[in-house]
C-alpha cells in the first residue's frame, strides 16, 4: 500500500507480555508463528501452510525489503518468476520472459575517467573521484581553478560571478554535533545533478570538495559502484521545480538566456568531484592547501569523465498468463495483481522494543477513534525493557522493512491462486492475467507502466482484481476487524456488475466474510485518505477497466521493520485468498462486467448492496 507522507516520532516505549511459546522445539509467538520457517514444496490447494511457506520466503531478510530500484526487488521478482516457471504458467512479459522491465538505470563513472591540471594527471580513485548523478556532466576543457571557501559558509565564499565557468574547490563544512541538521538532505551527493554544490555556484563547470582522505580505497570505489537504480528525471520535475533554483514566480521576468542556461543545467549538470588534500594542492600548484583564501587562483583543468548508464533489472513487473478454456473467450483476460515491492531498508533498531511500541501505539490509536496521536500522546508510551530482555537477552537489531503484509500477503496470494488455477482440469473460460506490479510504493509506477504498455490489449482486460495487504485485519488492528473481516474498495464505483459478483460469491460461502465498503467514502481516520487512489487498481480504472480492490486495513506494523511473516493471521489470510480465487473464476466464466458510465477516477458515492 502506497503510504501517505506522514512521519510519526518514535519514543521510548511500554510493557510487553510474554510472547514466546513453544511448539515442539520451535519457539513461536502468541499467534503460533515462528520467527523463521524453512522452504518446502507447496500443493495445488490454497492453504494456510502454503501461504506461510511462500510468505516466509518472499518477506525474508534476504530480500532486503524488495524496494524498487534496489537489488532486493530483483531478488523478489526472480522468486515469483521461478515459481511461475515451476508451475507451468506461461510467460507474458517482454521477449518471451516473465518480466516487464521498467526504464530504471544504474549510472556511474568508470575508471577510464581522466583529469589533468596543467597537463599533469591526477590518479582516479587515489587523488580524485567523480560522483555520479542522473546525467552526464558538462565538459571540462581548460577550465580555470578557483578556491571557493568552506562549504556552507556563504559569508566568506566567492561570489557567483567569480565561480562562473570555473572549477570551484571547497573545503568541507566542519563536523556538526549529533542531531544537528545537515543541509544536503536525504539525496546527498549521489542522487542529484550537482551533488552538494551550493546554489550560488550554479554557474561553475564543476565543484570539487576536499574530503576524500577520510575514505578507504574501497569506500572511494563504492562511490562509483551504483546500488540504486533510478528513472531519468523529467525535465522540470513536478510542479515546475526545474532549472537551477526552481521556477521563477509569475511576477518575475526571466530572460531567454536564463531559461536556456536552466535547460543546459538539467541536461548537462555541473560535475561533482571529491579530491584529497594532496590533489587539491596540485590543483593550485602548492605544497599544501593551508593558507588558501577564497578567490585564490589555481591551474587549468581538463577532464574526460566516462559516464555510463546501464539498464537495470532492479525494477520489474512480473507477468504470467493461464489461457482460457473457451475458444471464444480466451482472447479476453481477467487480470489479478499485487505489488511486488516494499520500502527497502533503513537504520537498524531493536526490533522487539519497536514491536512493543507499535502495538501500544495502535492500541491507543484505536481508542482514539483512529485520529492521529499527538506528539505528547506518543511521548507517553514507554517500553519495559526488562520484560523484553527476559525474552531476548541481547538486542535484536533489524534494518529490513520486510513488507510481509504490504504487499507480501497480496503477492503470495496471487501466486497461490495461480497454482490453484493451473491445477484445474478445466480452466476458467477467459484467460487469467497475473501481474505483480513493481514500484507501487514509489507512486504506482509499475501499474502505470503496464497499463500504458500492456503486454495484452488493454481493452481485452474485462476486470482487474487487486490485492494489497490481506494478511492482518484482526480486531486489534482496526475498528471492526476480526476473523472474517475484508475491506472491498471500488467494486461498485466502476461497474455495478462487478460489485454484485464480488458480493454474490461471498453469499455462496458456507461462512461468509464480512465485506466492509467503508473505504469507498471519505474517512476521517488519519492515514486512510483516498485508499481508492493509493494502489495499483487505480491505473486500470483510469483505462476504463472495472476493478475490485481487496484490503484488510492498516495496522501498527504498516511500513515498519516489524511487518514480518510471524505476525500474519494465516487462517484469515487463507480464507480471503480462497474467496478471491472464487471471485476470479466467477468473473472469468460469467458475463463481461459493464462499466457504470461514470468517471472511475472521480467516483460518486458508491452503490452499496
Amino acid at each position: 500500500m502506497k503510504g501517505l507522507p506522514v512521519r510519526l516520532p518514535l519514543g521510548l516505549l511500554l510493557t510487553v507480555s510474554s510472547a514466546a511459546l513453544a511448539q515442539g522445539n520451535v519457539a513461536v509467538n502468541r499467534y503460533g508463528n515462528p520467527a523463521r520457517l524453512a522452504p518446502a514444496p507447496t500443493t495445488a490447494a490454497i492453504s494456510e501452510r502454503d501461504l506461510k511457506i511462500r510468505l516466509y520466503q518472499f518477506a525474508d531478510d534476504s530480500m532486503q525489503g524488495r524496494q524498487v530500484g534496489r537489488a532486493g526487488n530483483m531478488k523478489g521478482t526472480a522468486y515469483i518468476a521461478a515459481e511461475l516457471k515451476r508451475l507451468g504458467v506461461l510467460p507474458a512479459g517482454h521477449n518471451g520472459t516473465y518480466f516487464q522491465v521498467l526504464p530504471y538505470h544504474l549510472r556511474h563513472f568508470t575508471s577510464h575517467s581522466r583529469l589533468t591540471v596543467n597537463g599533469n594527471p591526477l590518479a582516479w580513485n587515489t587523488d580524485w573521484v567523480a560522483v555520479p548523478g542522473n546525467r552526464a556532466p558538462r565538459p571540462i576543457s581548460e577550465v580555470p581553478v578557483i578556491f571557493g571557501g568552506v562549504t556552507g559558509d556563504t559569508l566568506n565564499q566567492i561570489t557567483p560571478q567569480q565561480a562562473n565557468g570555473k572549477l570551484v574547490v571547497l573545503l568541507p563544512a566542519p563536523p556538526q554535533p549529533p542531531g544537528a541538521g545537515r543541509g544536503g538532505g536525504r539525496g546527498g551527493g549521489r542522487g542529484g545533478f550537482g551533488g552538494a554544490a551550493p546554489s550560488r555556484f550554479a554557474g561553475a563547470v564543476a565543484i570539487a570538495t576536499i574530503d576524500l582522505d577520510a575514505l578507504t580505497p574501497a569506500q572511494r570505489a563504492a562511490l562509483n559502484t551504483p546500488t540504486v537504480a533510478t528513472q531519468t528525471a523529467a525535465v522540470g520535475g513536478r510542479g515546475g521545480r526545474g532549472g537551477r533554483g526552481g521556477a521563477a514566480p509569475d511576477t518575475q521576468r526571466v530572460d531567454s538566456l536564463a531559461l536556456f542556461r536552466g535547460m543546459v543545467d538539467q541536461y548537462a549538470p555541473q560535475a561533482t568531484l571529491r579530491v584529497t588534500r594532496a590533489a587539491a594542492a596540485a590543483l593550485f600548484g602548492r605544497q599544501g592547501i593551508d593558507g588558501l583564501t577564497p578567490g585564490a587562483d589555481g591551474g587549468t583543468v581538463t577532464a574526460s569523465l566516462d559516464f555510463v548508464e546501464v539498464p537495470s533489472d532492479f525494477a520489474r513487473n512480473v507477468v504470467g498468463v493461464i489461457p482460457g478454456s473457451d475458444r471464444a473467450l480466451r482472447g479476453q483476460y481477467v487480470a489479478i495483481g499485487a505489488h511486488n515491492d516494499h520500502v527497502g531498508f533503513t537504520a537498524p533498531v531493536d526490533k522487539d522494543s519497536l514491536k512493543a511500541f507499535n502495538t501500544e501505539r495502535n492500541r491507543r490509536l484505536l481508542a482514539n477513534q483512529m485520529v492521529a496521536l499527538t506528539a505528547a500522546q506518543l511521548a507517553e508510551i514507554r517500553v519495559n525493557m526488562d520484560s523484553i530482555r527476559r525474552l531476548h537477552p541481547r538486542p535484536r537489531l533489524d534494518s529490513i522493512n520486510n513488507g510481509a503484509d504490504d504487499d507480501g500477503s497480496g503477492s503470495m496470494a496471487v501466486l497461490e491462486i495461480a497454482e490453484a488455477i493451473q491445477a484445474m482440469r478445466v480452466k476458467p473460460k477467459r484467460s487469467t492475467l497475473f501481474v505483480w506490479h513493481t514500484g507501487e510504493e514509489a507512486g504506482l509506477v509499475g501499474s502505470a507502466f503496464f497499463t500504458r504498455n500492456p503486454t495484452v490489449p488493454i481493452d481485452s482486460v474485462v476486470a482487474q482484481l487487486n490485492i494489497d495487504m490481506i494478511g492482518r485485519g484482526r480486531a486489534e488492528d482496526l475498528p471492526g476487524g476480526g476473523p472474517d473481516y475484508l475491506g472491498v474498495v471500488g467494486s461498485f464505483f466502476d461497474s455495478k456488475d462487478l460489485g454484485e459478483t464480488v458480493a454474490n460469491v461471498n453469499k455462496k460461502r458456507a461462512r461468509q466474510l464480512e465485506l466492509d465498503y467503508k473505504y469507498d467514502t471519505t474517512l476521517t481516520w488519519s492515514g486512510y485518505n483516498n485508499i481508492y487512489g493509493r494502489s495499483d487498481h487505480y491505473n486500470y480504472a483510469r483505462q476504463g477497466v472495472p476493478i475490485a480492490f481487496f484490503f484488510t486495513g492498516l495496522h501498527g506494523d504498516y511500513h515498519q521493520r516489524t511487518d514480518e511473516p510471524e505476525w500474519i493471521d494465516y487462517p484469515h489470510y487463507a480464507k480471503i485468498t480462497s474467496y478471491i480465487g472464487d471471485v476470479l473464476v466467477e468473473v472469468s466464466n460469467g458475463p463481461r462486467p459493464r462499466m457504470n458510465g461514470t468517471n472511475p477516477t472521480k467516483p460518486p458515492r458508491p452503490i452499496v448492496p
